[in-house]
C-alpha cells in the first residue's frame, strides 16, 4: 500500500470506530438513561443549562456518530464534538484524575483528539463529503 492508501485506510477506520462510539453514547443518553435521567445526571454534575444540555448532547453525539460514520460534513460535526468532549473534561472529569474507571478524562480525553483529528483532516477519500465535495472548485471544496 502506498502512503496514500494508507491514509485513506486509516482516516476511515477512525472515522468510523469514532463515529459508533458517540452514536453509541449518545443512544445510551436516549433509550438507557433517557433524557429526563440524562438531564437529572447533568444538573448533579454542575453542568450548566442541564435542562436544555442533555437533548442538545444527547443529538448531537447520535446523529454526529452517524455524520461521522458516513462523512457527512465531518470536519463542522467533529469540531462540535470536540466542544462536547472539552465541556465534560472540563465541566465533569478533570477533577477525578486520568482513569475512567474513577469518573476520570482517559475516555473524553481520547475521543476529544480523535475528533480534533477529523476536524482537521476532514472525512477522506471514503466519505460523502468526498463525493459531493471533493471535486469541486467552490469554497465548500474544504468540507472535503
Amino acid at each position: 500500500m502506498n502512503q496514500s492508501s494508507l491514509t485513506t485506510t486509516a482516516i476511515t477506520a477512525l472515522r468510523i470506530v469514532l463515529g459508533f462510539l458517540f452514536a453509541a453514547h449518545g443512544w445510551q443518553k436516549f433509550n438507557e438513561w433517557t433524557i429526563a435521567g440524562t438531564q437529572a445526571a447533568f444538573s448533579k454534575m454542575g453542568i450548566p443549562a442541564a435542562e436544555v444540555a442533555a437533548p442538545v448532547i444527547a443529538v448531537l453525539e447520535l446523529a454526529g456518530g452517524i455524520a461521522l460514520i458516513l462523512g457527512v460534513l465531518t470536519r463542522v460535526v467533529a469540531a462540535l464534538l470536540v466542544a462536547d468532549m472539552l465541556g465534560a473534561l472540563f465541566l465533569v472529569h478533570a477533577g477525578a484524575g486520568v482513569y475512567a474507571d474513577k469518573g476520570g478524562y482517559e475516555l473524553v480525553l481520547l475521543l476529544g483528539a480523535a475528533a480534533f483529528v477529523l476536524a482537521l483532516t476532514g472525512a477522506g477519500r471514503v466519505s460523502v463529503d468526498r463525493a459531493l465535495f471533493g471535486r469541486s472548485q467552490s469554497k465548500l471544496a474544504v468540507l472535503a
